[in-house]
């Protein structure tokens, strides 16, 4: 199994894995893998790193190379000319990472997590100077991890699961990080979520973020519910006899009462 991170970019999704450098592009019109030309300065071969785009660029931050081990490097892809660069950074950057999560809000890249490390701060790199942020500590922090889920929701980032083996401690918890005030805030998701998410990817559709662990569970965390599903919710969070439902009703409501896999 390619331990990988996927990206959009423009209509491609691109995918690279364990101690290659190859780019590979999924065209999501016609469904044809391909592999771009590109040029200029490519990145080392890595896995475990972070993928982040931001407009027509993307770029990629620390994993591990087989030369140096862990790295905090930053190479972007200019995907309007297919050019790979290595960034010159200044300021005090992000510690050495793998299986971390980089998310892009307005033109700054928010970093979390990560292997080989026990910080818990987010750490913020701005795309247009090059420069890592000197940043405040938040009061309130989630628990280091890595191999937790990431995205950005109406501006502010989430992070969902995770492990710290080092620590023996796998997550199931929700957090949300608002970039204005610095500030995390612990949420509380209604519903059932899954007993242990560990490994964790996501996938942000609308309203919806589609979470996929590595114990093969499929869950669906709606942001906007509709009434319909609130109603669902009610009927499981009282008890509520289902035999009178219809039959489409009754299995939905026990899709969202058991795990899959």
């Amino acid at each position: 199994m390619v331990n990988c991170k996927t990206k959009e970019v423009n209509n491609w999704f691109t995918i690279t894995g364990d101690w290659v450098n190859i780019l590979y592009a999924f065209d999501v019109d016609t469904h044809i893998w391909f592999k771009p030309n590109v040029t200029g300065t490519v990145p080392v071969e890595r896995y475990r790193h972070s993928a982040c785009v931001l407009e027509k660029v993307m770029f990629i931050h620390g994993g591990v190379t087989q030369l140096t081990g862990v790295t905090i490097d930053i190479y972007k892809l200019d995907t309007t000319t297919m050019t790979w660069s290595l960034i010159n950074t200044s300021g005090t950057p992000a510690p050495a990472s793998s299986a971390h999560s980089a998310n892009s809000i307005g033109t700054k890249m928010f970093v979390f997590g990560g292997c080989g490390h026990q910080d818990k701060n987010i750490r913020v790199f701005d795309t247009e100077t090059n420069c890592w942020m000197n940043t405040p500590s938040a009061q309130l922090l989630p628990e280091q991890r890595y191999f937790h889920a990431a995205f950005v929701y109406n501006g502010e980032l989430y992070i969902l699961g995770g492990s710290n083996y080092k620590q023996k401690q796998v997550f199931n918890d929700l957090w949300k990080f608002n970039p204005k005030t610095f500030s995390w805030t612990k949420v509380e998701p209604k519903g059932k979520s899954p007993d242990w998410f560990g490994s964790m990817c996501c996938c942000l559709v609308g309203d919806h973020i589609v979470l996929y662990g590595s114990r093969l569970i499929l869950q669906i965390l709606h942001f906007s519910p509709s009434l319909k599903t609130l109603c669902k919710l009610a009927v499981i969070q009282n008890g509520l006899e289902q035999s009178g439902l219809p039959h489409n009703i009754r299995w939905e409501l026990a899709a969202m009462t058991t795990e899959t896999g």
